[in-house]
């Protein structure tokens, strides 16, 4: 061990859960963190609520510095680090909150130390149940933790955190191209501006420009969702499968794959194996989440809550598909279709019910031919934060262990 460090409890450098919703909480309002909003380090969009209707879980009171991480099924690896908390963030009680002693524990270092994969590993070996896999807290606090001195602990930090920023900031930029994709869709295809639209003929009894058709769904995109997979099928390695907790902000996080038995794909599953440019969407309990299938996922299969989308028809291209299922039109319809009491679900057979207006071809083309170097451009940067991941998860246990020495590096802190 390297001079200076020493081995510590967790819980004896900082507290956990230290403070709840109470009678006296001043806001009516809350920005609430859910565990299926917050993935590795980032999170989706967060509901604001009013806390008279919100779920008894919504808790935790969060603070700038704090760390949430996830105690239930720990393996799935949901963290994030409030840099800036609002006055009216809460978590659930499905986190623990990390607070440091500023003392003994930089703050960053802190989160870092939670994410590495050995420290999952601890919570994974330490959990209890089987049905619902959950850690406490005493077994965070009883973390056994190499401590290197505060100042090394910023530095190993700083080092850490620029891979973040690096990633988050590649996140806001993906963000404004999907946003710029989504104006051009609603312009084209809700408000029909597309180009020439000055002088189209409108059918009267439709609302449609003359050329395009209200087509069923089946007829232009095919569509399949996936067989019911059951747990004893899950093996170790084989070809992993999709479910809703791997679609992560709009991309994989291959990470959280599981796998079926490659012999029992090939023979009874072949028809569920998904293919490049493939839009996947979760149709299930968090209804909506959108992907599109890259070449580096592949073999992948789908599982059930998962719908696949492809293209069946040139009048509806792979990049109006993928638009149209991300629009706000789409994303109410399966709201409005969404059945069941307990979890709400939206299949084939509502599917089946819908009609979309579909332009002619010259449109249809003219569309994808503008989208393709946009998405191109989205996938060119997802790539990019998939090596920043990559190479940060390497760099994480190195610099934690003192194994790469940051004592002499000269940083800005």
């Amino acid at each position: 061990m390297m001079e200076g460090w020493n081995k510590e409890l967790l819980g004896d450098l900082l507290e956990i859960n230290t403070e709840s919703i109470g009678r006296n909480y001043p806001f009516k309002r809350i920005n609430y963190y859910d565990i299926s909003s917050v993935n590795s380090g980032f999170v989706e969009e967060i509901d604001t609520i009013p806390l008279i209707s919100a779920p008894s879980r919504a808790k935790r009171i969060v603070k700038n510095k704090d760390t949430i991480l996830s105690t239930v099924r720990p393996r799935n690896r949901s963290f994030y680090y409030f840099k800036e908390a609002k006055e009216n963030d809460i978590a659930s009680t499905g986190f623990a909150v990390l607070r440091p002693n500023l003392k003994k524990l930089d703050d960053r270092f802190l989160y870092h130390l939670v994410t590495n994969y050995n420290f999952t590993a601890f919570l994974a070996s330490n959990e209890k149940g089987a049905a619902y896999p959950a850690v406490t807290p005493e077994v965070i606090g009883r973390a056994k933790i190499i401590l290197p001195p505060l100042p090394t602990q910023r530095k190993i930090a700083k080092i850490l955190s620029a891979y973040d920023e690096l990633i988050e900031n590649n996140l806001k930029r993906i963000k404004l191209l999907e946003e710029m994709a989504q104006k051009t869709y609603e312009e084209w295809f809700v408000r029909f501006k597309f180009p020439g639209y000055e002088t189209a003929v409108f059918d009267k009894g439709t609302g449609l420009p003359e050329g395009w058709e209200r087509l069923p769904f089946e007829e232009m995109i095919d569509f399949k969702e996936g067989p019911g997979l059951r747990n004893w099928q899950y093996r170790e390695k084989g070809v992993p499968f999709l479910n809703i907790r791997v679609i992560k902000n709009g991309d994989l996080d291959m990470q959280k794959v599981q796998y079926l038995d490659t012999e029992e794909v090939n023979s009874k599953y072949k028809h569920f194996l998904l293919a490049e440019n493939d839009h996947v969407i979760s149709s299930s309990g968090t209804l909506g989440r959108l992907t599109t299938i890259r070449k580096r996922h592949l073999p992948l299969c789908l599982n059930t809550s998962i719908i696949r989308m492809r293209q069946k028809n040139d009048r509806f291209g792979t990049w109006l598909i993928k638009h149209m299922l991300q629009g706000q039109i789409f994303q109410s319809t399966m709201d409005a279709y969404a059945n069941g009491s307990a979890q709400v679900n939206f299949g084939p057979t509502h599917l089946k019910q819908i009609k979309l207006p579909t332009p002619n071809l010259e449109i249809s083309l003219a569309y994808e031919k503008i989208m393709a170097p946009l998405e191109e451009c989205i996938k060119g940067i997802r790539d990019q934060n998939q090596y920043l991941k990559e190479a940060r998860n390497i760099l994480l246990p190195r610099l934690m262990t003192g194994m790469i020495d940051v004592e002499k590096m000269e940083l800005k802190i």
